[in-house]
């Protein structure tokens, strides 16, 4: 119950100081296991992803989300422990990979929301990369719809580098769901999760209208 009335709080305060915009919010199903699958600009998508939607939605995430130090870390740790349903878990290395992946299976057998980021990790300049296969994998494996969703504006909120979040108004827009059960028992199938990691993509740069990139946000990073 506090929970719900703290997560009220912040959604009030979010709606007063940055008015977002938030379209398609009926394709979420109010009930039962379900993906959301979007883009990543900023650190503070999950945040806002979280106070935006109705029901809880679960993310993986680093280890230092939920040990962070200092005042900002020990409000990141609160908020995600809290309100934004992070599951910690240590994503490096294969191991790290399936872990993750066996975690948000859980969470969608639970019949509850999962979320997650495709690219795998936050654009390196506002474009949308190439997605991993992953969210495909749990699509398959499990049957939840896909629903494709896109932030729109939050990178003026919280830039690269910056310290405290400036005021911007900023969109969520969802798009429909996305059933994947014609491939069902299909997950092994290197080419069939390349499609349907293809077609997510797809979605999310529709409703985001960013321009897209067919390589891994993470080799950019890696050459800069």
């Amino acid at each position: 119950m506090l929970r719900i009335l703290i997560k009220a709080f912040l959604g009030l305060l979010m709606r007063v100081l940055f008015r977002p915009r938030v379209e398609g919010m009926e394709h979420i199903p109010a009930d039962g296991p379900v993906i959301v699958a979007g883009n990543h600009l900023t650190f503070i998508d999950s945040m806002f992803l979280s106070l935006v939607v109705k029901r809880q939605v679960y993310f993986i995430g680093k280890d230092e989300y939920v040990t962070g130090k200092g005042v900002k870390g020990r409000l990141m740790a609160w908020f995600f422990s809290n309100i934004g349903g992070m599951i910690p878990v240590d994503r490096d290395g294969g191991r790290g990979g399936v872990a993750a992946l066996m975690t948000g299976k859980r969470v969608l057998e639970e019949g509850k929301v999962f979320g997650i980021y495709p690219e795998g990790t936050r654009s390196p300049d506002g474009r949308l990369y190439r997605g991993r296969t992953g969210v495909a994998r749990l699509a398959m494996m499990t049957g939840a719809p896909v629903v494709p969703f896109a932030m729109v504006g939050t990178e003026k909120i919280q830039p690269t580098g910056a310290g405290m979040p400036h005021i911007a108004r900023f969109t969520v827009r969802f798009g429909k769901p996305l059933s994947f059960a014609r491939y069902e028992g299909m997950e092994r199938d290197r080419y069939v999760l390349r499609s349907v990691a293809d077609e997510v993509m797809s979605e999310i740069m529709r409703l985001s209208g960013q321009e897209y990139v067919d390589v891994y946000a993470s080799k950019v990073k890696e050459a800069a």
